[in-house]
This record gives structure tokens, sequence and C-alpha cells, in this order.
């Protein structure tokens, strides 16, 4: 449908356009850059969610999302919410009142986890590691041993704040040996990092459209396990918004979601799935992402500059670098700013010493050389300042 402005819609339009036009190429941690066919496909005019034309993306993106997720015994489930909205579903879903989760944290998104099991009325037992670091599975059969009572584990597959990536795959064998359901953390890592549903044995996991898929916020999708729903049928007061067997009810009728959800982004999610095939699949569209990442560590550390993340546990999706004695990581991201980069300040406990940059959503590998080429010169810079 042709959009058609009458001069009081034009001015309205222009003066909002005025204050959020684009003005950096963005290397963020969320919302990133979006494809342009995501944008175009989110601006067609908007019809009933409860039309055929609605319930067949619907059905259909869920599809596709299954296949990515290499999830044939998984339930695919889109949440009209942020990721976050998935924590607090796992743990009103699956743990009764006062019942114990272990919530694995190496940086600020493990942190608020473990705040959303605690605001729920359940406890909390946590194991940490200090940022940088990832939990190494023997670290997390200990503490199970410790706590054999806890109901779950909670993993962040990619830490945002700290730009690592935990074992996943390890970790998940551990939980399934002390035989607890697995909770994970993917808003960072889904459509950038590899997620085997089924091999891993993942009871749920779940992210955010604006991350690595490259989707405006407002969306969150999950796989989750039969187990999951077997539980959550005979829990009480799990609520209604974040009701997961409601939430399969309308995937099996057809029906999409319980309340009205945010079309644009399923739209967009849809295009997203559909160009990762045509660019070959699942595994050449990871492979472009470890390519984006190592791109830039290896830029950074041409700099003389480090990253966060242990070696071998580096991120695919975010990087967080360590700025020299003397220097803030904000004076970094600012001086990028008034060159028209937007990088990520650093967050949580490392917000001071580091800054972060994205690789996530649209961009090129010549955006990337030209972000590390200023980098380059705004760090040579701040340091004769010292």
């Amino acid at each position: 449908m042709e959009l058609r402005f009458n001069m009081a819609h034009e001015e309205a339009y222009r003066e909002v356009y005025e204050l959020v036009k684009p003005k950096y190429k963005l290397f963020t941690a969320g919302p990133v850059a979006c494809f342009p066919e995501v944008l175009a496909i989110m601006s067609v005019q908007m019809f009933s969610h409860r039309s055929a034309e609605a319930k067949e993306v619907h059905a259909d993106t869920l599809q596709r999302l299954r296949t990515f997720l290499e999830a044939d015994h998984g339930e695919i489930i889109l949440f009209p919410s942020s990721g976050t909205g998935f924590m607090e579903a796992a743990i009103r879903n699956t743990v009764p009142r006062g019942g114990k989760v272990l919530v694995t944290v190496i940086g600020a998104f493990g942190k608020r986890f473990a705040e959303v099991v605690e605001a729920n009325g359940r406890k909390a037992v946590i194991l940490e590691k200090e940022p940088g670091y990832a939990v190494k599975p023997e670290e997390l059969d200990d503490e199970l041993r410790k706590n054999p009572d806890v109901h779950a584990v909670t993993i962040t597959y990619n830490e945002t704040s700290a730009g690592v990536l935990n074992p996943l795959p390890e970790l998940a064998k551990v939980v399934h040996e002390h035989d607890k359901l697995l909770f994970v953390d993917a808003v960072s890592a889904m459509g950038g990092a590899d997620i085997k549903f089924d091999e891993w044995g993942i009871d749920l996991v779940f992210a955010s459209s604006q991350k690595a898929f490259g989707v405006p916020p407002g969306l969150a999708v999950a796989a989750v396990s039969e187990r999951v729903f077997e539980i959550a049928e005979k829990m009480p007061e799990r609520g209604w918004y974040f009701d997961l067997p409601l939430y399969r009810k309308f995937n099996e009728k057809k029906k999409g979601t319980p309340s009205t959800p945010p079309l644009p982004q399923i739209f967009g999610l849809n295009v997203v799935l559909r160009i990762i095939e045509k660019m070959g699949g699942k595994k050449a569209w990871l492979d472009m992402y470890k390519k984006r990442s190592e791109t830039i560590r290896e830029g950074v550390k041409e700099m003389g500059l480090t990253v966060l993340a242990e070696p071998g546990y580096e991120s695919p999706t975010i990087t967080a670098v360590v700025v020299p004695e003397g220097m803030k990581g904000v004076d970094v991201y600012n001086a990028m700013r008034e060159r028209g980069f937007e990088l990520a300040k650093g967050y949580g406990s490392v917000a001071e010493k580091t800054f972060r940059i994205g690789n996530m959503g649209y961009m090129t590998f010549e955006d990337i050389d030209e972000m590390l080429a200023n980098l380059r010169e705004v760090v040579e810079d701040l340091k004769k300042r010292m």
C-alpha cells in the first residue's frame, strides 16, 4: 500500500525524524542496525493478527526457527516482550515458590537472571566467575553436588557485558547428569552462535529480536522442551501473560499468540530466516559472524589493546575491549561517537575499564575496517593525552 502524506502528516513525520534520524554506524550491543529488507517488510500496512495471513506467517516463522535451532522435539514460542520475559516464564512455569535455582553468573545479565528468580519468590544459588571467564564443566558439577536440591540451572550462553561465550554443550551435559532443568539465556547468542536444542538437551532457550537476527526490539523467541510443559501444566500461579502451556495451545490451533503480537517484528524475523537460507544456510551464516568477531579482535590486538574474554571463550557477536591504565572506556566510546560510530559502553562491574564492539545485525566488512581505522586513531590520540 502506497503511503500518502498530507501537509500536517508530513510535518509531524519530519519533526520526529529529526529526533531519530540515523547519525551513526552501529557497532552496539543492541538494538543493532537492521537489514534494509527487514525495514522494508516492516513498513507494510497493518492488518488483524487474527487474520489468515497473520496466522500463516506466524506458523511459517515457527517452522523456520525450529529448523534453525535444530529443535524437532521443541515447541517454538514467540512472546510480545523482550527476552527477559522468558526469564520470568522459565521460573514461574517450572519452579515452585521457595524452590531453588542454580544461576551461573559471568557478568551483568547472569545477575539479572538471579534477580528475576528472587523477584518471583524463588531462591537463587549463585555460581559466579570473575568477568571475562567462562563457567567450566567441573565447576558446575561441583556446585550441583553441593546443591542437589535445585530445580534448574540457568546459563548465560553469551554474556553481553563481558563478551564471553560459555561452553554450552559441555555444561548441558553436566546438567543432564544431575537431572536438572536447563534454561539458556541466548539473547546475544541466538543467530550468532550455534544452538542444537535437541542434541544438547536444552529445556528452554530464549533470545530477543534486536540482537544477532538484526530485527528491531519487541519480540522474544524460544524453544521449549516437553518436560517444561509437563511441569508447567501442574504449576499453580504461573501467571497469564507468560503462561507457556497457553502459548502452546494457540500454536496447536494455529491461532498465533494469546495477546496481540508485534506483527512487524515477526515479518522481519521471517525475512531474516529466509535470508539465512538463501545465503547458504545456518553454517554459512554462523561462519560470517565468526569471521566478523575475529576481524575485530585481531584489529584491536594490533592496536596493543586486550580483550576481556579468556582465550578460547570469546564471543562471536560482541567484544569487550580493556582500555590501558589511565584511560576510561567511556572516553573511547564518546570519541568514536564524534566520528560517527556508535560502539557500546562498558557494562556492569567492568564498565569503567572496558568498551564494547558489537558485530550483530546489518554491517559489512568494509564497515568493520573503517571502524577499526578510526578506533586506532582515537586510541592513539587518547594515549597522547594520558
